[in-house]
């Protein structure tokens, strides 16, 4: 059982900022950030399945494709990486890519590594703000600059880059061809309110991501039996006894915890290990103690698809 405020590694990347506000404030005097990862506070803690992180980035990050879980395990690792991105700002014109724009063979993508044509391979989309995407594992995928992201992902940290805008680091054309799932990608679906303040953003068979609007004046209780992130994005709430605020994040397992808003309320991402949604995730009751006028869920129809499958759902959504 536990309830606690997430620890935040800074990680510096060339490709970061030096401004991170509002969601941190770090002095840029050892250079750009890239990532901050919210960690448990303790090290001594069990690893969890999920790392939440945020991404700062004002040049493209590479090309690149993670492996599934039985790849992974082919190379003595735990886990594959599906991945889940929520966009928290967007510079305009900023883009992200997402799959193949076509059917390639094997060889015809070893082909689009070596003469660097895979950029133009790639399924390119401009983002807003609020967008989401997901990325299962064997999804060939790319950041552009000038975005910050929220990502939510298994707990893998292989890497297999296709291109690399001339940077130096190694390229993995023998990797990323077994690992890559080809074929173009499905449209996407948009979220679906599960209703009491919660919006289902993903629903991958590792990970279910929501946001959640808290309204000021209820008190709220989080149910979190399984590993469970929770993100503020607007406003500020009480978690247990955690205060959290903007940028702020609090780790849950095997707690029911009590939340109140603060006096605008709250927005927050909420992230769980569950492949379709907790029915009872989040309760409101009022002030009062009686039941809040409204609360219910929603079940969803629609279920994201197996890694395995080179097509997928990701939901996404404009404010």
């Amino acid at each position: 059982m536990a309830i606690e405020q997430a620890y935040v590694r800074v990680v510096r990347k060339p490709w970061g900022s030096t401004d991170l506000l509002p969601w941190r404030t770090i002095a840029p005097v050892d250079g750009a950030v890239g990532e901050l990862w919210f960690e448990r506070a303790d090290p001594h803690a069990p690893e969890t399945a999920l790392l939440l992180k945020l991404l700062f980035t004002t040049q493209p990050l590479s090309i690149q494709v993670h492996p599934d879980d039985a790849f992974a395990h082919t190379l003595g690792q735990d886990h594959g990486k599906t991945e889940a991105w929520y966009i928290l700002s967007a510079q305009p014109g900023a883009q992200v890519a997402v799959g193949l724009n076509g059917p390639l063979t094997p060889s015809q993508l070893r082909t689009a590594i070596e003469d660097r044509s895979i950029a133009e391979r790639i399924q390119w989309r401009d983002v807003l703000k609020g967008d989401v995407v997901c990325i299962p594992a064997g999804t060939i995928h790319a950041i552009g600059a000038g975005l910050v992201i929220a990502e939510i992902q298994q707990r893998s940290d292989v890497t297999f880059r296709l291109f690399d805008y001339g940077r130096t680091r190694e390229l993995h054309a023998d990797q990323a061809v077994a690992a890559t799932h080809m074929g173009p990608l499905s449209p996407q679906a948009m979220p679906r309110a599960l209703g009491n303040g919660r919006t289902l953003l993903a629903a991958t068979p590792y990970f279910v991501l929501e946001r959640v609007d808290l309204a000021p004046g209820v008190a709220w209780s989080l149910d979190a039996p399984h590993e469970t992130w929770m993100l503020m994005l607007e406003g500020n709430a009480r978690v247990g006894s955690l205060d959290v605020t903007v940028g702020g994040a609090i780790f849950l397992q095997g707690e029911c915890a009590p939340i109140k808003a603060g006096l605008r309320g709250a927005k927050a991402l909420i992230a769980y290990v569950a492949d379709v949604p907790q029915p009872d995730l989040l309760a409101a009751t009022e002030l009062s103690g009686t039941p809040a006028r409204g609360a219910g869920f929603a079940a969803p129809t629609q279920v994201f698809p197996s890694p395995a499958d080179p097509s997928f759902r990701a939901l996404e959504m404009r404010p």
